[in-house]
């Protein structure tokens, strides 16, 4: 059980790195390209929309929206070519790292910040 729980996880990290170089090559459609490129960039974001110490909510998307995120992504994408960034992702030696995720999940975080500043401010 043990294996298999390892095994799915590292190709979950493959997964995830070929759709990020899938997002960045040009022969992928436009679609897949932005649900990809989606999918990449929250799940190598470093930060979560949903944060791991919230109980039970806070491993939801870990657990459950990133993976089915990446079986949608990788059923836009043709065959052969998911084949080839799969063979690509688990040639790279380094996990790339998403900047424009962390800066998306920030935003958000920061704008649901203020509403409820906001929010507070016209009951007081």
């Amino acid at each position: 059980m043990l294996k298999k729980a390892k095994a799915w996880a590292k190709a979950l990290k493959r997964d995830v790195i070929a759709l990020w170089l899938a997002a960045r090559d040009p022969r992928v459609p436009l679609t897949a390209k932005l649900v990809a490129g989606a999918v990449a960039a929250y799940a190598l974001s470093p930060v979560d929309l949903i944060p791991d110490f919230i109980p039970i909510l806070g491993y939801l998307d870990d657990l459950i929206l990133v993976p089915l995120g990446i079986v949608i992504a990788i059923r836009l994408i043709p065959d052969e070519l998911m084949s080839e960034f799969r063979l690509a992702a688990e040639q790279r030696s380094t996990r790339p790292v998403s900047r424009t995720g962390l800066a998306v999940i920030l935003a958000i975080w920061l704008f649901c910040i203020i509403f409820i500043v906001w929010s507070l401010s016209d009951l007081l």
